[in-house]
């Protein structure tokens, strides 16, 4: 039975895309979430996916919080992910300083729009306990709250949110980029077998690295990214300058697991237990590599 993959369809999954359509749904098949990674997360709980590419920060800290619905099992994007502050066209905010105290729009508990926030915070020095937030879903929903002023701003990737500015319906106010290489790969640990995942991110690492080859960054990329997502030729090539994958998608570095725990507790998001985070229990030491 081919495995239910779940991703989010943006720039970032293009790899992912052009294996899908070599694959043709033999070996898996995709599952698009639109409203992001705490949607990935509800589907991996509600036996509707069995692996998650999805964003390093709300992974580590589902697991962090106590679920067991899924375990860490790669790497999909090496690089931070550069989230944007976007307010309404007519809203009074002009900056990031001036969210202090106000409700943020988030897509849904426990997502990036949600973690991210709380970094925001912790940069600008805001106390995280008094952060206030409404789910709206996806971006559309987003969008409308910073319009109709029911939210102040909301988080997201700046490139996927560049067309809405570009065509009049938000502003950029700042950005806030990770602190963290971007997007992990999760797994259920019991409705998979580790040797279908580890077949998976093998074949899914080949893409990857073709992706991310000086050759195919010169025209190729471009030419499927502006099919695929309809972006102009130029914010392809800049956001092209931005990124890079991992060599090895079953790999993850120990480092990317203790300094996002850290960050995160550092923002109050998560609780570390009396003995401190293990690292062994946030991955499938049947899959991955720690490095």
């Amino acid at each position: 039975m081919p495995l239910r993959v779940g991703y989010v369809k943006e720039h970032f999954s293009s790899p992912l895309l052009q294996f899908a359509s070599k694959d043709g749904g033999q070996t898996f098949t995709l599952f698009e979430c639109p409203s992001g990674t705490g949607q990935l997360i509800s589907r991996l709980t509600n036996d509707e996916i069995d692996i998650a590419i999805a964003l390093t920060d709300p992974l580590i800290s589902g697991i962090a919080k106590g679920s067991q619905v899924y375990k860490l099992v790669g790497s999909f994007v090496s690089t931070p992910l550069n989230w944007a502050v976007i307010t309404g066209i007519k809203s009074k905010f002009q900056d990031i300083s001036e969210l202090k105290g106000t409700t943020l729009g988030i897509s849904r508990h426990g997502s990036g729009s949600q973690t991210m926030a709380y970094v925001m915070a912790l940069q600008q020095g805001w106390p995280t306990g008094d952060l206030k937030f409404q789910v709206n879903n996806d971006i559309r929903g987003l969008i409308d709250s910073v319009n109709d002023n029911s939210t102040s701003a909301f988080m997201w990737e700046w490139f996927t949110t560049k067309p809405f500015v570009d065509a009049g319906e938000v502003r950029f106010i700042g950005s806030v980029p990770t602190p963290w290489p971007s997007w992990l790969i999760a797994a259920h640990p019991e409705r998979t077998s580790p040797e279908a995942v580890t077949a998976f991110l093998t074949r899914l690492s080949t893409f990857v690295r073709a992706f991310d080859s000086e050759e195919s960054r010169v025209q190729k990329n471009v030419d499927f990214i502006k099919e695929n997502f309809g972006y102009p030729a130029e914010d392809i090539e800049a956001w092209l300058k931005t990124v890079s994958y991992p060599q090895d998608c079953s790999a993850i570095p120990t480092k990317v697991l203790t300094d996002t725990l850290s960050v995160l507790e550092k923002a109050g998001f998560v609780v570390a237990p009396k003995d401190g985070f293990k690292v062994d229990d946030f991955v499938d030491s049947k899959v991955v590599k720690l490095t």
